[in-house]
């Protein structure tokens, strides 16, 4: 099994915090893997340290073999093209329209497409995440339940292989939030790669191959799918490392 991202003894602190702690991990090319652990066990810190938005203080992360610290400008678009980041907060440009800012992505990375295309890839993606109100408004008109709409939609627009999901389903009613995981469903049947935390153990027995759990910032237990799916004493104890 090809490895898609790689940490390598990273350990990364901020405010006088150690958040993560020599963590070592591959994660797999095509395979969904969830994060858990208690709140402040330093998941997100994991996620946000894979998708190269954190540079580790110690360690290495690195993209099919490549160190992100040390991309050239060339290999970090590639990356930022491949990846796409879905955050907890949404984390939508605030002095931007919804449409400026699902268009932003593909002018960076696709700077030859047409208007025309930009606008089609725009329609279908929202149609897509069943958003029905207008692009011309600023996000702080939404609801915090479409703002995660809208930045599901930006995740989709330049059509990742690599997708990082921060509780991507919070703050969502039932219907939107099961349209959501139809999507992820679909991604990872298409062989996307996913790293995503969620609190709801519905969506990782659903969705995920393999279950990291983190407490205190160090990999405290790897589960497999078959085992995520059929022992009912280990859910429980995926729900007990979950617990706030």
């Amino acid at each position: 099994m090809s490895c898609v991202i790689e940490l390598k003894n990273v350990s990364f602190s901020a405010q006088n915090r150690v958040h993560v702690r020599d963590v070592s991990y591959r994660f797999d090319e095509g395979k969904t893997t969830a994060l858990i652990g208690p709140s402040g066990s330093g998941k997100s810190t994991v996620l946000k340290l894979s998708a190269g938005l954190f540079n580790p203080n110690e360690g290495e992360v690195l993209y099919r073999g490549i160190n992100v610290a040390r991309m050239n400008r060339a290999e970090n678009l590639a990356f930022r093209r491949e990846g796409a980041v879905v955050f907890q907060d949404s984390a939508l440009w605030a002095n931007m329209s919804l449409f400026q800012t699902l268009e932003l992505p593909l002018r960076v990375h696709f700077p030859k497409m047409s208007k025309k295309e930009r606008e089609r890839r725009i329609e279908s993606v929202v149609a897509d995440v069943g958003y029905k109100k207008e692009l011309g408004i600023r996000p702080s008109r939404l609801s915090m339940g479409e703002q995660k709409m809208l930045a599901f939609a930006r995740a989709m627009m330049c059509r990742p292989r690599l997708l990082y999901l921060d509780e991507w389903t919070e703050s969502l009613d039932e219907n939107a939030s099961q349209r959501l995981i139809e999507l992820v469903r679909n991604l990872r049947a298409d062989g996307v790669s996913i790293i995503l935390i969620s609190h709801d153990i519905r969506i990782i027995r659903d969705l995920a191959d393999i279950v990291v759990m983190i407490i205190g910032g160090h990999i405290f237990l790897r589960l497999t799918r078959e085992q995520i799916t059929s022992d009912d004493d280990l859910s429980r104890y995926i729900e007990m490392g979950m617990a706030e």
